[in-house]
């Protein structure tokens, strides 16, 4: 398989595995904080464990930590408003991302704006509302504003993390989930959410495998 193909099987898988979040947070009744923080451990490990078999080191400078705290902020983001609105509603609206990053390509890189990507990011983005328009609801103003603020950050993450590869790549990635685990460690010791069966194994497949 040449680079192009797998390219786009990994997208397909990509895809697939992130799609299962909304699912997962919705049936674990936990603080959206708490949720966000054991996640980002899980994934953190995971990623780290990928690090050390790469032999990789762990790169901590301007270029990796910036895309980190994007990173943690866009999970953050969208765990609470996955909570707070329907996940419809956090998914149309988070992945109004490519919108932004045409938008903010064109003001922080003075990129002009080509006809041609403003119409497939219109149509993709109108694609993806369609695909959940009945579903959409109204009457969660504040989980669609942290929604839409998601997407404003998925939008930095990918600008920020355009550009790096490799040890710098994946050290971005695991500071990114341990910045969102200290993120929801308060909550995590303040809600003391119940670690019991079906939870636990929501949180280890979504630290793991969606995330």
């Amino acid at each position: 398989m040449d680079n192009k193909n797998r390219s786009i099987v990994e997208m397909l898988i990509c895809a697939t595995l992130w799609s299962t979040a909304g699912i997962f947070i919705k049936l674990i009744p936990w603080n959206a904080l708490a949720i966000t923080g054991m996640r980002s451990l899980i994934a953190g490990l995971t990623i780290l464990v990928y690090i050390r078999a790469k032999r990789y080191k762990i790169v901590v400078k301007k270029r990796t930590v910036i895309p980190a705290i994007i990173m943690a902020a866009v999970y953050i983001c969208f765990v609470m408003a996955n909570k707070l609105t329907t996940a419809a509603n956090a998914i149309v609206l988070q992945f109004t991302s490519p919108l932004f990053i045409v938008i903010f390509s064109a003001i922080f890189y003075h990129k002009k704006i080509k006809k041609a990507d403003l119409i497939a990011v219109l149509v993709t983005f109108g694609g993806i509302a369609l695909f959940f328009f009945d579903q959409l609801k109204p009457g969660y103003l504040l989980g669609n504003i942290v929604a839409i603020v998601a997407g404003m950050f998925m939008a930095f993450m990918y600008m920020a993390m355009g550009d790096i590869k490799g040890e710098e790549k994946f050290s971005a990635a695991f500071m990114g989930q341990m910045f969102a685990f200290l993120g929801g460690l308060p909550a995590i010791i303040i809600t003391k959410p119940e670690f019991s069966g079906m939870p636990l194994l929501y949180i280890a497949l979504l630290g793991v495998f969606q995330l």
